[in-house]
């Protein structure tokens, strides 16, 4: 192997990539390490196979130069365990008494290539170079996405796909003009991303905007939240309490899930929406609101009324304007710019270097169902990005977070 250190000629990549170099002998180790730093790597020596799997335990590389023959543990059983635990990382063997099937191992194993000692250095650093180029080229990927990501932003919705812009396009028309709306689309859509839409575009923006989470209510919590009560209206009223209409009027009401209504409640609820005014529990004098009105729901209100669960009145009196938020797996083309959203906030608020993830995981969040959606994707970056201690996210710290 010749020894002479040539430096390489590679763009700069805004950060230095890392290589793993595993080898038994020094000399070896330190003529790679120099040439290695010298053409803009970060370099993590390892003198055997167990020292490499304790490096990969808690840290990651783009690319590792592992030699085949060493004691206790080989360079094939230190390429498994790369290919298992770090994916992403390009790995060469080396060997000074290898043979032809040493290297068709190697390769059908996941080895980038295999070099036979002495090698000229002038074929690393075309390895190294290489590498380098593709991680700038990651580099700038990530950061387009996260560019476009925010360019997509649409009052916290991101979507370039097709679908979405034309949600985005409904928003738009119908928020100045809406005095009752209805949102539906499945758990973790963003149905309640559409309504702070809705009002922050309309008319009423400067105004509140009230929340009532109707699952789990039952009749008599659910007439109080909406329509507040008088003091001794019932065991535990030991005051008068406005409701949400009292305290949205002028503004906005939101009412999330609201296929979860009692039927007795929803039937004082159309007649408030249709007189303009209600009445709090335990009192006989009206009062009068103007709120405009969303709702929202992951149930099919047609199969409600079907069954007697939702009263018909109330389902056309929302259904004039009905915005449906499409769940994840048809806008797929969407996740690397979520993602990048996700990661950026992820790594702000946990303090960490993440800038993206790799196109492996990248490609694993492709091919997955998104059966919580959105909200089942920042979940899952965010599992992503306690886990890792890099710049990227790879798939083992996907696979992890998915567990």
């Amino acid at each position: 192997m010749n020894a002479r250190i040539a430096l390489c000629t590679v763009p700069d990549v805004g950060r230095e990539p890392r290589l793993l170099l595993v080898d038994d002998e020094r000399p070896v180790r330190e003529i790679l390490a120099r040439y290695a730093r010298a053409c803009g790597f970060e370099v993590a020596i390892c003198g055997d196979g167990r020292e490499a799997l304790a490096f990969l335990e808690h840290d990651s590389a783009d690319v590792a130069l592992v030699d085949l023959r060493m004691p206790n543990l080989d360079g094939l059983q230190v390429l498994r365990t790369i290919r298992k635990k770090d994916p992403d990382c390009q790995v060469v063997l080396m060997s000074g008494a290898g043979t032809i099937g040493d290297a068709v191992e190697a390769l059908k194993l996941g080895a980038r290539d295999y070099f036979q000692k002495p090698f000229q250095l002038a074929v690393l650093r075309a390895l190294l170079e290489q590498v380098k180029r593709d991680v700038e080229q990651r580099t700038n990927v990530l950061a387009i996405e996260g560019h476009l990501a925010s360019e997509l932003d649409f009052c916290g919705m991101i979507g370039r796909s097709a679908v979405m812009q034309e949600l985005f396009s409904l928003v738009r028309r119908l928020a100045p003009h809406v005095k009752t709306a209805l949102v539906t689309g499945d758990s973790g859509s963003g149905k309640e991303l559409v309504a702070h839409a809705l009002h922050r575009l309309g008319p009423r923006a400067s105004s509140p905007l009230v929340t009532i989470d109707c699952q789990g209510l039952a009749e008599a919590q659910a007439e109080s939240d909406l329509f507040g009560h008088v003091h001794g209206a019932f065991p535990g009223a030991t005051k008068d309490r406005g409701g949400a209409f009292e305290k949205a009027d002028g503004g906005v009401l939101f009412l999330d899930e609201i296929g979860e209504l009692p039927v007795a409640v929803q039937g004082r609820l159309l007649r408030a929406l249709e007189d303009g005014q209600m009445t709090r529990v335990g009192s006989l004098e009206p009062t009068h609101f103007d709120v405009v009105v969303i709702a929202a729901t992951k149930r099919d209100l047609r199969t409600e009324m079907m069954a007697g669960r939702f009263r018909p009145e109330l389902y056309y009196r929302f259904s004039t304007a009905m915005i449906h938020v499409p769940p994840l797996t048809l806008r797929k083309e969407d996740i690397p710019y979520l993602t990048a959203v996700f990661v950026a906030d992820a790594a702000e608020r946990l303090k960490k270097p993440i800038v993206g993830l790799t196109q492996p995981a990248e490609a694993l969040l492709q091919k997955r169902d998104w059966k919580g959606n959105v909200r089942e994707l920042r979940n899952i970056i965010e599992r992503a990005c306690i886990l890792s201690d890099g710049e990227l996210i790879t798939e083992r710290h996907l696979v992890q977070a998915l567990e």
